[in-house]
């Protein structure tokens, strides 16, 4: 498993379905439904949720890939 917000694999589980990355100080919770929380932890111990700014980088990966496929597809219409 590596950190989905800095790459690392240096993953600790602290809890069931519950991570955390050692390098940069996150907590992933994955829920039965497959979907991942992420938090990151504050100086006092609690969770601040950082869902919505992974959740904006993942739907615009997923545009930009679905943009690059369709340009792709374009493409080999137009000289196919």
């Amino acid at each position: 498993m590596k950190c989905i917000n800095c790459n690392s694999i240096d993953i600790g589980r602290i809890g069931t379905r519950q991570y955390y990355c050692w390098n940069c100080c996150i907590e992933m919770t994955i829920e039965d439904d497959g979907r991942m929380d992420v938090f990151q932890v504050e100086k006092d111990g609690s969770l601040s949720s950082l869902n919505d700014l992974f959740l904006e980088v993942e739907m615009e990966a997923s545009e930009s890939a679905e943009t690059a496929d369709l340009a792709q597809d374009e493409g080999q219409r137009l000289s196919g």
